[in-house]
């Protein structure tokens, strides 16, 4: 299996960090295969700039699989470097979640790190990844080679719910980045994305620009989009936003970071 079961077998125990998308999901799953539940556990952590409902799915993932979940309660929120929104956010995110993970008694006894980062990921910007090397976090999925298609085939070929679920970045990468991220706008923007997905839009962006929202869809659905213009218009209203942009070019993930000049990792 690329590799896969020759790495775990060196792996003393393994404490995943756990998102509920299918990256993380997959090494779940696989650090429970091969290691054993005694052995493997999967940690989320419940920040408010996860949603509510990933939450769930990943308590469900967890649940079908017969995977240990623990909750843990992460403190970037407390954190003014992470509040302030500079561009390397994800940083100080990733750096309290393997702070937290690293004090759990597992890792004391000798149990790795885990996270779900393939191969694609390290031609992206991702300053999280500098944390994950500060606290030696191990990465199977690159070690081994595998990029997001190779992910998404292993999930489907081991009957994972999640093989094709979009990705569902943190809340937080809505905010641009040097305006202040708060729970208040977090709790804005996973309810005008469960708006749009009761609408029939399971891929979406919902940019946060303080007064008002801009909203991103895939180009094929641009036209069913502004049909429903009016109806978004009001129900975002209600959410707090005063006024409501759609965004002509569509869904483009990671489109804040277009206003980085010199993207590093």
């Amino acid at each position: 299996m690329t590799g896969l079961e020759e790495w775990f077998s060196k792996c003393p125990g393994a404490i995943v960090a756990f998102s509920g998308g299918v990256d993380s999901s997959l090494v779940a799953y696989l650090a429970n295969h091969f290691l054993g539940a005694d052995r493997a556990i999967a940690v989320i952590s419940a920040s408010p700039s996860l949603k509510l409902a990933e939450l769930d799915d990943a308590k469900r993932f967890a649940n079908e699989n017969a995977i240990s979940l623990r909750i843990v309660a992460t403190r970037e929120m407390e954190n003014p470097n992470y509040l302030s929104n500079p561009s390397n956010r994800c940083y100080y995110c990733k750096h309290s979640l393997y702070d937290e993970l690293s004090t759990l008694p597992e890792v004391t006894a000798g149990w790795w790190i885990l996270n779900g980062t393939n191969l694609d990921d390290l031609g992206d910007y991702r300053p999280g990844l500098e944390a994950a090397k500060e606290y030696e976090v191990h990465s199977p999925l690159v070690e081994c080679q595998i990029d997001k298609a190779a992910v998404r085939e292993l999930a489907e070929l081991h009957q994972l719910h999640c093989w094709n679920k979009p990705a569902s970045p943190c809340l937080a990468s809505r905010i641009p980045y040097g305006e202040r991220v708060t729970v208040e706008k977090l709790r804005q923007i996973e309810s005008a994305e469960a708006v749009l997905s009761d609408h029939g839009f399971p891929v979406t962006r919902v940019r946060h620009y303080n007064t008002h929202a801009r909203i991103e869809v895939p180009v094929e659905q641009l036209a069913k989009l502004h049909a429903l213009q009016t109806t978004l218009e009001a129900e975002m209203q209600t959410i707090g936003f005063e006024r409501t942009e759609l965004d002509p070019e569509g869904f483009v993930s990671g489109k804040l970071n277009r206003v980085l000049s010199t993207p590093s990792a």
